[in-house]
């Protein structure tokens, strides 16, 4: 039977439930549905966009050694899947389609969609898991919903990772040359530029970089990590996120890598790894979020009631912080290594969001909206739950009058301001106290702008916007 592989964001042959199944049951061939102005939509950056192609150029290769051709098919957005797969499958004789489930609702209506138009025509369709550790909708609090607070949900999945994590699924073995041959693909999709060398360099595609990198991490900087990975200067996180936001890199395959660095303890053995796992369950958790509710997906915020904050209407304002000219050298650094580099550490997320959404008092969806429009890395869920923590609009946010003083938190975790002279050359000369906050003089001098709001003044700007409002 010929079955079809549709990949999405699951650009890999290892541990890829959706290609083990489809390889079960006959030949298979690998489609890649491209839709640029879907991408457009969701204001998906450039930088994505292109490693998702150079990734897809990588595993059309590997795919070439297994005898799976790689087909590429252009829609205008996910309206149009439906038709474009049933054409697919009634021209190449696909009897059964195979897919890794997605949780956003646009992805979750494209599929009911395409179901329903394949069920028409007599071809199978089924979804697999392979985007996260546990499937969303089936870690529940005692009443059966789904958590909201991130502490016993994390318990609750380290309990049962404990006893039974998850199997890698077995790569398919080479098959008979197919009937057909890969399709070239493009230099950049529609709409959408090639990233620049040095963005491309920083980010090499394929699943062999992904797994060198994740190697070098789980047998270096892991044992670190709890210590060192808030400090942006220091080489210390694993620089991991696009290939897990692509599929590249399966978060099985992350997961058994921290276990083996911990000797099989996912949070009594070596602290780092423990740590490392934390940040993975952070990722499970949004996309549990994402699934249960899917107003997420539609710009809404998790607490219904800040909905209400007057968030003011500052375009130059907004426009100064996108561009790294707030004044404020650790938000400015920030927002330039975004620009620069496509990945922001994350850290320094959380600096940059709590000061639009407090100091700025600018809805955090003109941030969600900005990171994701430059991110590498950009997941819709990652994304959102970040965001909403920082605005104290999310689930298990940070609490509305707890507001991040960016000056502490620059000296704190750049305390030689290291990072701070790699991003902002115009203050490289200042010494390690006046870097943080420089004088006005110092701030003449170098052309550096004087801070666009008052960090305490904004502060208390920003509490009496959430503390007026109704409480749940």
């Amino acid at each position: 039977m010929n079955t079809l592989l549709w990949l999405r964001t699951d650009l890999r042959a290892h541990d890829n439930p959706a290609l083990a199944a489809a390889a079960e049951t006959g030949a298979v061939t690998a489609l890649f549905l491209a839709a640029p102005g879907q991408w457009r939509q969701h204001g998906d950056a450039p930088a994505k966009v292109d490693f998702w192609l150079r990734n897809l150029r990588a595993l059309s290769r590997e795919f070439a050694g297994l005898g799976i051709p790689l087909k590429l098919l252009t829609v205008r957005d996910w309206s149009a899947a439906p038709d474009a797969l049933a054409g697919f499958c009634k021209t190449h004789g696909i009897r059964h389609v195979h897919a890794n489930a997605e949780w956003a609702i646009n992805e979750r209506r494209r599929d009911t969609a395409v179901a329903a138009s394949l069920g028409a025509m007599g071809v199978g369709w089924t979804l697999h898991h392979g985007a996260s550790l546990l499937r969303p909708g089936t870690v529940l609090t005692g009443k059966g919903d789904c958590y909201r607070v991130y502490s016993p949900y994390a318990r609750a999945c380290r309990e049962r990772l404990r006893t039974a994590p998850p199997r890698a699924a077995p790569a398919p073995r080479p098959q008979p040359k197919p009937a057909w041959q890969a399709d070239p693909l493009p230099a950049a999709f529609e709409g959408y530029r090639p990233a620049d060398d040095a963005v491309r360099a920083l980010w090499p595609a394929g699943e062999a970089a992904a797994s060198e990198r994740l190697a070098a991490f789980a047998e270096g900087a892991i044992d670190a990590y709890r210590e060192e990975r808030d400090f942006p200067s220091l080489p210390a996180t694993s620089c991991l996120s696009p290939y897990l936001a692509a599929g590249v890199l399966s978060p099985g395959q992350a997961l058994r890598a921290a276990l083996a660095a911990s000797h099989g303890e996912i949070d009594g053995g070596k602290a780092g790894a423990a740590a490392w796992i934390n940040e993975l369950l952070w990722r499970e958790f949004y996309q549990h979020l994402l699934a249960a509710h899917p107003s997420l997906s539609m710009h809404r915020p998790m607490k219904p009631e800040t909905a209400a904050v007057s968030w003011r209407d500052a375009p130059q304002d907004l426009d100064a912080w996108r561009h790294g000219r707030t004044g404020i050298p650790i938000v400015d650094a920030a927002m330039r290594q975004l620009l620069a580099l496509g990945w922001m550490h994350n850290r320094l997320r959380m600096v940059a969001a709590m000061f639009l959404s407090k100091n700025l008092l600018i809805d955090w969806r003109e941030g969600e909206a900005w990171f994701m429009s430059q991110l590498v890395d950009g997941d819709l869920a990652s994304n959102n739950g970040g965001w909403q923590w920082s605005a104290s609009t999310g689930a298990d946010a940070a609490p509305y009058f707890r507001v991040f003083n960016p000056l502490s938190q620059s000296r704190r975790f750049d305390p030689d301001g290291a990072f701070l002279r790699e991003w902002l050359p115009e203050l490289a000369h200042l010494d390690k106290r006046a870097i943080h906050d420089p004088s006005p003089m110092e701030r003449a001098a170098a052309g550096y702008p004087p801070p666009m709001v008052d960090l305490a003044q904004s502060r208390l700007r920003a509490l009496q916007a959430f503390g007026g409002l109704p409480r749940p």
